[in-house]
């Protein structure tokens, strides 16, 4: 079976060029008036001089018979009708590119669909060969619910990790990074957490077996920390015990992104605002609120102008920026924070407060031995509770394990 090119249909239309350029030529005088109202000058000259119905003598176009009604014209209505055709007209329409052949098997298809009664959709098979025109079409309900589509989305973690990051760049602050295989004097004792504390155990860390150690920043900075554990300083007592080396260099999964907040003190100077949305691990039992691996939000902002107010200020409005308007503060203790608070915002669908993380003023036994001795302001948020309260989940599990696709797909961003 044959149909028409996208270039046969406008021939059907419009009439082939040398068609057109014959019936032009009994009403110009001037050749150049010719060509501007073909759109394919040159092919309809070069079909009429192949056809004998024209000759060029000294550039000037003679007509030398009027080809009259054109079998090749009427070709294209037959196919257009699905009429058969003569084997040197087919051959030349395809030569030309005006016709081309569809599948047999492609017609068998639209064939039986037409069987099948009144048609609630178009096929590729009923378009192909024309065949749609001989179909009888349902009526369209516009009530009706359509079957649904789910196109490629992003994760919902990574939108409210991109809107996050986009609340801190318009506040202000830089993004860092650091490493998931962390030492353990990045991550405890460069935060003045002496090495008997619980949160060192196994049961709350994950220790690598491989590398079997870490190697620790600069001698100077070793020590610093060093001191600060066993004596304490001027205007801060330490823990009064012997602090071990090999005990820092054990490598860890990083149990919080302050880890990285501890490394880029020991890097800047003062004043500095910046952030990290970034993985954690803890040893946790893995149920509906809990994870081993989850996403913190961490942010420190360096300088000798800020006060504890202007800590609420910040977290203020970080959580206003994302959609939450009543946020309050209740008193809290960390192990390197004074004064510390904890966070919560109102979520009006179910009527509470809701805790969200932990902030508070680094305490001097952590900047000075980094060689910061202005305030720090610091915080560290839980991610994954912000789509749990804004979107209603009520498993954490469900944005890494269970692979509910279903909420995945439905979920509205």
């Amino acid at each position: 079976m044959y149909r028409l090119t996208e270039e046969g249909k406008k021939y059907l239309k419009e009439g082939l060029p040398e068609k057109r350029l014959m019936e032009l030529l009994e009403d110009k005088e001037e050749m150049g008036e010719v060509k501007e109202s073909i759109e394919e000058s040159s092919i309809a000259i070069n079909w009429a001089l192949k056809n004998g119905w024209i000759e060029i003598k000294e550039g000037t176009v003679h007509v030398k018979e009027s080809p009259g009604e054109l079998e090749l014209q009427k070709a294209l209505e037959s196919v257009n009708q699905g009429e058969e055709l003569e084997k040197e007209v087919k051959k030349e329409l395809e030569d030309r590119n005006l016709i081309e052949e569809v599948r047999e098997d492609v017609v068998k298809q639209a064939k039986e669909k037409l069987k099948e009664g009144s048609i609630s959709n178009l096929t590729p098979e009923l378009i192909k060969t024309g065949l749609w025109r001989e179909a009888d079409f349902k009526e369209y309900d516009p009530t009706k619910t359509g079957k649904k589509r789910y196109p490629g989305r992003k994760h919902i973690l990574s939108y409210y990790i991109q809107d996050i990051r986009r609340v801190f760049f318009d506040m202000g602050f830089e993004e860092m990074k650091g490493p998931y295989v962390e030492s353990s004097f990045w991550n405890m004792d460069a935060l003045f957490i002496p090495q008997d504390h619980p949160a060192r155990d196994m049961q709350d860390t994950f220790y690598m077996e491989r590398p079997e150690e870490t190697e620790l920043p600069e001698k100077g900075l070793v020590e610093s920390v060093k001191k600060m554990h066993e004596e304490g300083s001027s205007r801060s007592e330490g823990w009064n015990y012997s602090w071990k080396e090999e005990m820092a260099k054990r490598p860890v999964l990083r149990t919080h992104t302050t880890a990285v907040s501890a490394r880029k003190l020991a890097e800047i100077d003062p004043p500095a605002k910046l952030f990290s949305v970034d993985k954690v691990f803890r040893n946790e039992t893995l149920d509906y609120s809990h994870l081993p691996e989850f996403m913190q939000v961490e942010g420190i902002v360096v300088s000798e102008e800020v006060t504890f107010q202007n800590l609420l200020g910040y977290l203020k409005e970080f959580y206003r920026k994302l959609g939450f308007e009543k946020i309050r503060f209740r008193p809290g203790y960390f192990p390197y924070t004074e004064m510390s608070v904890e966070p919560e915002v109102y979520f009006e669908e179910k009527d509470e407060w809701l805790e969200m993380g932990g902030a508070g003023i680094f305490r001097p036994e952590v900047t000075r031995p980094l060689g910061i001795d202005v305030p720090v302001l610091a915080w560290g948020l839980g991610l994954e509770r912000l789509p749990m309260i804004k979107e209603g989940i009520d498993d954490i599990r469900n944005f890494y394990y269970e692979n509910n696709l279903k909420m995945l797909k439905e979920v509205k961003i």
